[in-house]
């Protein structure tokens, strides 16, 4: 049984500080600017108990709860949805909203989990807004009433401000993660090292890693914008790389002492890159900003102290480094190279399960192997068209 090590926040409204005018990387940023803005729709609109976002993943045909600001309980964390189960999101995306619902409990039976869980919790009628971005429905954002028939014409007009505040608040920041991966991908084609990893790879661990992130959910201090930048965060874990030269990178076999420790400078190298880049003025407003440096620097750190750089041992490795060293190892093993052979699904969590407690967090593993059907969806969704070339440490 996976065992619980933090206690996570309930996101009540309650708990929250005002707004103010601090560094956007401190926790719960983008959930305290929500709970400000939450309190402002208040003072007019005092039945309107909740304020959410999901974001549209479109790589994996998902929607999943991101922020939110709820009057009591929060009935929706760590939750997502296959997009063609909600085919009313997904005509709203097309043809625009916003959409009123006058009364949740007049819905047509059977409900979905999330319509059963807002009226678990008194809600009673939603307006729902798409959240655009560069032509792209990013994601929406939900207001829940519990009175029935609350969002009639004129409280919909009165809360355009608020609309436009909250796609202001969360385009920003994706856009500003966005921003970051294409600055890595230049420097990677400046460098000529074009062919060392394929976006299907990326792709594939950073689905596992959010898998394991949300597995392990709020008893280890992660709600749905940390696993969200988790998610967005992981395929960056190599950044380094684009310093460690062809003939090392892409060589076909194992390593000597000389190129392995040329190989392992990636973690270092890639921890300067970061945060050079983090202490742009744009980029430097990016929320949870420590934990990009500590994917990039410790995703090579190993639960006895055997890894590297710093040799960190057990609960000294930051959490979100562990969740991606399992995710990069096993979508490693399982990804066919000119040394090896793909490892099948068994194989690779038998090798995960023979070295938890030693290389990776026993409970990170397990997590991962909790989550076996959407692992082997994703590896379906992304699988790789050529062998990809380039030499891995495992």
């Amino acid at each position: 049984m996976i065992r619980g090590k933090m206690e996570g926040g309930t996101g009540e409204i309650e708990r929250w500080p005002e707004m103010d005018r601090r560094s956007e990387s401190a926790r719960g940023s983008l959930l305290d600017r929500l709970g400000g803005l939450h309190r402002a729709v208040k003072r007019d609109h005092p039945s309107v108990g909740r304020m959410a976002v999901a974001v549209h993943d479109e790589d994996n045909h998902r929607l999943r709860t991101f922020i939110h600001s709820t009057v009591g309980p929060n009935p929706l964390g760590l939750y997502e949805v296959r997009r063609e189960t909600v085919p009313s999101l997904t005509d709203l995306a097309t043809r625009g909203g916003p959409r009123v619902l006058e009364d949740l409990r007049a819905l047509p039976r059977p409900w979905g989990e999330h319509t059963r869980k807002l009226v678990d919790s008194g809600f009673r009628s939603s307006l729902t807004v798409p959240l655009t971005g560069t032509g792209d429905v990013r994601g929406f954002l939900f207001f829940d009433s519990t009175e029935p028939g609350y969002f009639n014409p004129g409280v919909v007009d009165s809360l355009t401000l608020a609309v436009e505040a909250v796609s202001l608040l969360v385009l920003h920041h994706l856009s500003t993660v966005h921003m970051l991966h294409s600055a890595v991908q230049m420097m990677r084609e400046l460098a000529r090292v074009r062919d060392w990893e394929t976006g299907n790879h990326v792709r594939r661990m950073a689905r596992y890693a959010r898998l394991v992130a949300a597995t392990l959910g709020t008893a280890y201090g992660f709600d749905d914008e940390t696993v969200e930048f988790l998610y967005l965060f992981a395929p960056l874990h190599d950044v380094g790389k684009v310093a460690v030269p062809d003939r090392v990178l892409l060589k076909e076999g194992p390593l000597d002492a000389g190129e392995l420790r040329t190989m392992r400078s990636h973690t270092r190298i890639g921890t300067a890159i970061v945060d050079t880049l983090l202490e742009d003025g744009t980029l430097g407003e990016l929320p949870h900003a420590e934990m990009l440096h500590n994917i990039v620097r410790h995703h090579h750190e190993a639960v006895d102290g055997s890894g590297y750089p710093d040799g960190l041992r057990g609960e000294e490795i930051p959490l979100e480094a562990r969740v991606t060293t399992v995710a990069d190892v096993f979508d490693a093993l399982t990804t066919r190279r000119p040394y090896k052979e793909a490892w099948s699904v068994d194989e690779a969590f038998r090798f995960l399960e023979g070295r938890a407690g030693s290389l990776f967090d026993p409970d990170c593993v397990e997590a991962l192997a909790a989550s076996r059907d959407e692992v082997e969806e994703a590896m379906a969704r992304f699988e790789d068209e050529e062998v990809l070339p380039v030499s891995e440490e495992i």
